[in-house]
Protein backbone atom coordinates (compact mmCIF):
# COMPACT_ATOMS: atom_id res chain seq x y z
CA UNK A 1 0.00 0.00 0.00
CA UNK A 2 1.41 3.63 -1.13
CA UNK A 3 2.02 5.65 2.06
CA UNK A 4 -1.10 8.19 2.62
CA UNK A 5 -0.43 12.12 2.94
CA UNK A 6 -0.61 11.81 6.50
CA UNK A 7 2.14 8.97 7.01
CA UNK A 8 4.26 10.90 4.81
CA UNK A 9 3.81 14.16 6.65
CA UNK A 10 4.72 12.00 10.04
CA UNK A 11 7.51 10.51 8.74
CA UNK A 12 8.83 14.56 7.93
CA UNK A 13 7.84 15.89 11.12
CA UNK A 14 9.69 12.92 13.14
CA UNK A 15 12.99 13.88 10.90
CA UNK A 16 12.59 17.66 11.65
CA UNK A 17 12.18 17.23 15.58
CA UNK A 18 15.51 15.23 15.48
CA UNK A 19 14.45 11.62 16.30
CA UNK A 20 16.95 8.73 15.09
CA UNK A 21 16.69 7.16 11.96
CA UNK A 22 15.46 4.01 13.38
CA UNK A 23 12.74 5.53 14.67
CA UNK A 24 11.46 7.31 11.18
CA UNK A 25 9.86 4.51 9.48
CA UNK A 26 6.00 3.81 8.83
CA UNK A 27 5.71 2.34 12.31
CA UNK A 28 6.90 5.27 14.15
CA UNK A 29 4.76 7.99 11.82
CA UNK A 30 1.71 5.86 12.94
CA UNK A 31 2.61 6.17 16.36
CA UNK A 32 2.66 9.41 16.11
CA UNK A 33 -0.08 9.72 14.26
CA UNK A 34 -2.41 7.54 16.92
CA UNK A 35 -1.08 9.74 19.44
CA UNK A 36 -2.50 12.82 17.46
CA UNK A 37 -5.78 11.06 16.72
CA UNK A 38 -4.87 11.79 13.01
CA UNK A 39 -7.26 9.76 10.75
CA UNK A 40 -6.72 10.04 7.11
CA UNK A 41 -9.29 12.47 6.42
CA UNK A 42 -7.98 15.04 9.28
CA UNK A 43 -5.52 18.13 8.85
CA UNK A 44 -2.85 18.72 11.31
CA UNK A 45 -4.56 21.89 12.59
CA UNK A 46 -7.16 18.94 13.93
CA UNK A 47 -4.33 17.20 15.89
CA UNK A 48 -5.85 15.86 19.48
CA UNK A 49 -4.29 14.33 22.28
CA UNK A 50 -5.81 11.24 23.74
CA UNK A 51 -4.70 9.12 26.04
CA UNK A 52 -3.30 5.89 23.96
CA UNK A 53 -1.83 2.79 25.12
CA UNK A 54 0.21 0.31 22.83
CA UNK A 55 -2.01 -2.10 21.35
CA UNK A 56 -4.52 0.48 20.42
CA UNK A 57 -1.36 2.41 18.53
CA UNK A 58 -1.50 -0.73 16.21
CA UNK A 59 -5.13 -1.17 16.29
CA UNK A 60 -5.12 2.59 15.39
CA UNK A 61 -2.77 1.82 12.38
CA UNK A 62 -4.93 -1.12 10.86
CA UNK A 63 -8.19 0.49 11.13
CA UNK A 64 -7.33 4.13 9.76
CA UNK A 65 -4.13 3.02 7.60
CA UNK A 66 -4.49 -0.48 6.70
CA UNK A 67 -1.28 -1.51 8.19
CA UNK A 68 -1.43 -4.79 10.02
CA UNK A 69 0.84 -5.58 12.23
CA UNK A 70 1.23 -9.15 14.60
CA UNK A 71 0.32 -8.91 18.02
CA UNK A 72 3.86 -10.21 19.03
CA UNK A 73 5.17 -6.72 17.51
CA UNK A 74 3.47 -4.78 20.61
CA UNK A 75 6.83 -5.02 22.33
CA UNK A 76 8.79 -3.43 19.62
CA UNK A 77 6.58 -0.74 19.60
CA UNK A 78 7.23 -0.23 22.71
CA UNK A 79 11.09 -0.29 22.36
CA UNK A 80 11.72 0.48 19.13
CA UNK A 81 9.29 3.63 18.88
CA UNK A 82 7.17 4.79 21.64
CA UNK A 83 10.14 4.36 24.53
CA UNK A 84 11.35 7.02 22.31
CA UNK A 85 8.92 9.32 21.60
CA UNK A 86 8.87 9.87 25.90
CA UNK A 87 12.40 9.89 25.83
CA UNK A 88 12.78 13.08 23.42
CA UNK A 89 9.40 14.34 25.09
CA UNK A 90 7.38 14.44 22.06
CA UNK A 91 5.37 12.24 24.01
CA UNK A 92 4.38 11.75 27.94
CA UNK A 93 4.03 8.53 29.55
CA UNK A 94 0.96 8.00 32.45
CA UNK A 95 0.33 11.61 32.33
CA UNK A 96 -2.75 10.83 33.96
CA UNK A 97 -1.16 8.38 36.51
CA UNK A 98 3.00 8.59 36.91
CA UNK A 99 3.08 6.27 39.87
CA UNK A 100 1.64 3.43 37.22
CA UNK A 101 4.12 0.91 37.50
CA UNK A 102 6.50 0.43 34.49
CA UNK A 103 4.89 -2.87 33.42
CA UNK A 104 1.25 -2.20 34.08
CA UNK A 105 -1.00 -3.25 31.25
CA UNK A 106 -2.61 -0.12 32.11
CA UNK A 107 0.18 2.07 30.51
CA UNK A 108 -0.59 4.82 28.12
CA UNK A 109 0.83 8.06 26.62
CA UNK A 110 -0.33 11.11 25.15
CA UNK A 111 1.25 14.12 22.80
CA UNK A 112 3.14 16.79 25.07
CA UNK A 113 1.22 19.93 25.17
CA UNK A 114 4.01 21.75 23.49
CA UNK A 115 4.81 19.44 20.60
CA UNK A 116 0.83 19.40 20.29
CA UNK A 117 0.80 23.22 19.42
CA UNK A 118 3.81 22.94 17.58
CA UNK A 119 2.28 20.22 15.27
CA UNK A 120 -1.36 22.16 14.84
CA UNK A 121 1.04 24.24 12.79
CA UNK A 122 2.49 21.62 10.53
CA UNK A 123 1.68 23.07 6.83
CA UNK A 124 1.66 26.37 7.49
CA UNK A 125 3.84 29.37 7.37
CA UNK A 126 4.14 29.67 10.63
CA UNK A 127 5.84 25.63 11.06
CA UNK A 128 9.82 26.37 10.39
CA UNK A 129 9.39 29.80 12.56
CA UNK A 130 7.37 27.51 15.45
CA UNK A 131 9.61 24.64 14.86
CA UNK A 132 12.66 26.54 15.54
CA UNK A 133 11.19 28.02 19.10
CA UNK A 134 10.36 24.52 20.25
CA UNK A 135 13.77 22.88 19.54
CA UNK A 136 15.54 25.46 21.18
CA UNK A 137 13.46 24.30 24.57
CA UNK A 138 13.82 20.52 23.97
CA UNK A 139 17.12 19.79 25.56
CA UNK A 140 15.73 21.65 28.96
CA UNK A 141 12.47 19.90 28.30
CA UNK A 142 13.77 16.52 27.89
CA UNK A 143 15.90 16.88 30.88
CA UNK A 144 12.63 17.66 33.22
CA UNK A 145 11.12 15.00 31.69
CA UNK A 146 14.00 12.80 33.03
CA UNK A 147 14.14 14.47 36.43
CA UNK A 148 10.80 13.85 37.24
CA UNK A 149 10.86 9.96 36.62
CA UNK A 150 14.03 9.63 38.44
CA UNK A 151 12.26 11.07 41.43
CA UNK A 152 9.04 9.00 41.10
CA UNK A 153 11.57 5.59 41.27
CA UNK A 154 11.85 3.70 44.43
CA UNK A 155 15.62 4.15 47.02
CA UNK A 156 17.08 1.46 48.15
CA UNK A 157 19.91 1.87 50.22
CA UNK A 158 22.92 -0.82 49.67
CA UNK A 159 24.69 -2.27 52.52
CA UNK A 160 27.82 -0.41 51.42
CA UNK A 161 25.44 3.21 52.01
CA UNK A 162 25.82 3.45 48.55
CA UNK A 163 21.46 4.35 47.20
CA UNK A 164 20.49 3.10 44.19
CA UNK A 165 16.82 3.90 42.61
CA UNK A 166 14.25 0.77 40.81
CA UNK A 167 11.11 1.35 38.94
CA UNK A 168 7.75 2.26 41.23
CA UNK A 169 6.10 -0.66 41.42
CA UNK A 170 5.13 -3.86 44.01
CA UNK A 171 7.68 -5.79 42.36
CA UNK A 172 10.31 -3.30 42.75
CA UNK A 173 9.09 -2.83 46.56
CA UNK A 174 9.60 -6.42 47.21
CA UNK A 175 13.12 -6.19 45.63
CA UNK A 176 13.90 -3.77 48.00
CA UNK A 177 12.80 -5.36 51.11
CA UNK A 178 15.24 -8.02 50.18
CA UNK A 179 17.83 -5.90 49.70
CA UNK A 180 17.33 -3.78 53.09
CA UNK A 181 15.72 -6.15 55.41
CA UNK A 182 16.65 -9.93 54.19
CA UNK A 183 19.82 -9.34 53.44
CA UNK A 184 21.19 -7.99 56.98
CA UNK A 185 19.67 -10.88 58.61
CA UNK A 186 20.81 -13.40 56.70
CA UNK A 187 23.85 -12.58 54.73
CA UNK A 188 25.34 -10.26 56.74
CA UNK A 189 27.97 -8.59 55.56
CA UNK A 190 26.74 -9.45 51.80
CA UNK A 191 27.61 -7.53 48.83
CA UNK A 192 24.80 -6.90 46.27
CA UNK A 193 25.88 -8.12 42.69
CA UNK A 194 22.68 -7.43 40.80
CA UNK A 195 19.29 -6.44 41.12
CA UNK A 196 16.54 -6.37 38.46
CA UNK A 197 14.41 -3.81 37.38
CA UNK A 198 10.81 -3.88 35.70
CA UNK A 199 12.22 -0.81 33.66
CA UNK A 200 15.46 -1.52 32.71
CA UNK A 201 16.69 -5.55 33.11
CA UNK A 202 20.03 -4.48 34.08
CA UNK A 203 18.99 -2.46 36.86
CA UNK A 204 22.21 -2.72 39.69
CA UNK A 205 25.13 -5.07 38.11
CA UNK A 206 28.26 -5.60 39.67
CA UNK A 207 29.83 -7.42 36.31
CA UNK A 208 33.38 -7.25 37.33
CA UNK A 209 32.73 -9.05 40.92
CA UNK A 210 30.62 -11.95 39.43
CA UNK A 211 33.10 -12.27 36.88
CA UNK A 212 35.59 -12.43 39.48
CA UNK A 213 33.62 -15.58 41.16
CA UNK A 214 33.71 -17.40 37.45
CA UNK A 215 30.53 -16.27 36.01
CA UNK A 216 30.01 -14.26 32.99
CA UNK A 217 26.67 -13.08 31.66
CA UNK A 218 26.34 -12.87 27.72
CA UNK A 219 22.84 -10.79 28.12
CA UNK A 220 20.53 -13.86 27.02
CA UNK A 221 20.39 -15.62 30.41
CA UNK A 222 17.29 -14.79 32.48
CA UNK A 223 18.57 -13.56 34.93
CA UNK A 224 17.27 -13.69 39.11
CA UNK A 225 16.05 -11.07 40.49
CA UNK A 226 18.88 -10.46 42.96
CA UNK A 227 22.03 -11.82 43.49
CA UNK A 228 23.92 -11.59 46.56
CA UNK A 229 27.27 -12.78 47.65
CA UNK A 230 28.18 -14.18 50.93
CA UNK A 231 32.28 -13.60 51.48
CA UNK A 232 32.52 -15.20 54.62
CA UNK A 233 31.14 -18.36 53.04
CA UNK A 234 31.96 -17.83 49.81
CA UNK A 235 28.71 -18.25 48.58
CA UNK A 236 26.14 -16.98 45.64
CA UNK A 237 22.45 -16.60 46.87
CA UNK A 238 19.96 -16.15 43.48
CA UNK A 239 16.79 -15.00 44.36
CA UNK A 240 13.77 -14.85 42.96
CA UNK A 241 11.37 -11.67 43.71
CA UNK A 242 7.52 -12.95 43.36
CA UNK A 243 4.59 -10.73 43.19
CA UNK A 244 3.20 -11.61 39.97
CA UNK A 245 5.08 -14.66 38.54
CA UNK A 246 6.97 -18.00 40.05
CA UNK A 247 8.98 -19.16 42.70
CA UNK A 248 12.32 -21.30 42.17
CA UNK A 249 10.35 -24.45 40.83
CA UNK A 250 12.63 -27.20 39.42
CA UNK A 251 13.12 -25.97 35.77
CA UNK A 252 13.76 -22.67 37.11
CA UNK A 253 16.28 -24.59 39.54
CA UNK A 254 17.98 -26.28 36.66
CA UNK A 255 17.99 -22.82 34.33
CA UNK A 256 19.58 -21.07 37.21
CA UNK A 257 22.19 -23.91 37.51
CA UNK A 258 23.29 -23.45 33.89
CA UNK A 259 23.53 -20.09 33.98
CA UNK A 260 25.67 -19.71 36.88
CA UNK A 261 27.70 -23.23 36.33
CA UNK A 262 30.65 -21.82 35.98
CA UNK A 263 30.71 -20.07 39.55
CA UNK A 264 33.39 -21.07 42.04
CA UNK A 265 31.14 -19.95 45.08
CA UNK A 266 28.11 -22.22 46.45
CA UNK A 267 24.55 -21.44 44.88
CA UNK A 268 21.81 -20.69 47.16
CA UNK A 269 18.40 -20.37 45.61
CA UNK A 270 15.99 -18.45 47.02
CA UNK A 271 11.95 -17.07 46.34
CA UNK A 272 10.59 -14.32 48.07
CA UNK A 273 7.59 -13.36 48.25
CA UNK A 274 5.94 -10.49 49.81
CA UNK A 275 3.74 -12.22 52.38
CA UNK A 276 2.79 -15.42 53.54
CA UNK A 277 -0.73 -15.25 51.99
CA UNK A 278 0.82 -14.91 48.23
CA UNK A 279 3.31 -18.00 49.19
CA UNK A 280 0.25 -20.09 49.76
CA UNK A 281 -0.72 -19.48 46.30
CA UNK A 282 3.12 -21.27 45.14
CA UNK A 283 3.44 -23.85 47.67
CA UNK A 284 3.18 -26.86 45.66
CA UNK A 285 5.95 -25.37 42.97
CA UNK A 286 8.46 -24.22 45.19
CA UNK A 287 11.49 -26.59 44.50
CA UNK A 288 12.91 -28.50 47.31
CA UNK A 289 16.18 -27.79 48.55
CA UNK A 290 15.73 -23.90 48.14
CA UNK A 291 14.74 -21.50 50.90
CA UNK A 292 11.99 -19.33 51.21
CA UNK A 293 11.43 -15.70 52.98
CA UNK A 294 8.23 -13.70 53.37
CA UNK A 295 8.48 -9.48 53.57
CA UNK A 296 5.85 -9.50 56.33
CA UNK A 297 7.88 -11.95 58.34
CA UNK A 298 11.42 -10.82 57.42
CA UNK A 299 12.65 -12.65 60.84
CA UNK A 300 12.49 -16.47 59.67
CA UNK A 301 13.56 -18.03 56.85
CA UNK A 302 11.63 -21.16 55.34
CA UNK A 303 13.54 -24.00 54.31
CA UNK A 304 12.20 -26.47 51.75
CA UNK A 305 13.81 -29.82 52.87
CA UNK A 306 17.32 -31.39 51.86
CA UNK A 307 20.57 -32.42 53.94
CA UNK A 308 21.47 -28.89 55.04
CA UNK A 309 19.89 -25.20 55.78
CA UNK A 310 20.51 -22.20 53.94
CA UNK A 311 23.65 -23.54 52.26
CA UNK A 312 24.65 -24.97 48.81
CA UNK A 313 23.85 -28.33 47.24
CA UNK A 314 26.33 -30.26 44.61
Amino acid sequence: MAKTNNIADALQVLGQLGMPRAQQNDRSALCLLALLNLTKRKSWANAENPLVGITPMMEFARDHYGKLYAPNSRETFRRHTVHQLVAAGIALYNPDNPARPVNSPKAVYQIEPDTLALLKSFGTAAWNQHLEKYLLTRKTLTAQYAKERELRKLPVTLSTGEKIRLSPGNHSALIKAIIEEFAPRFVPGGVLIYAGDTGDKWGYFDKERLAKLGVAIDGHGKMPDVVLYYPERNWLLLIESVTSHGPVDGKRHEELGRLFAASNAGLVYVTAFPSREVMTRYLARIAWETEVWCADAPSHLIHFNGERFLGPYG
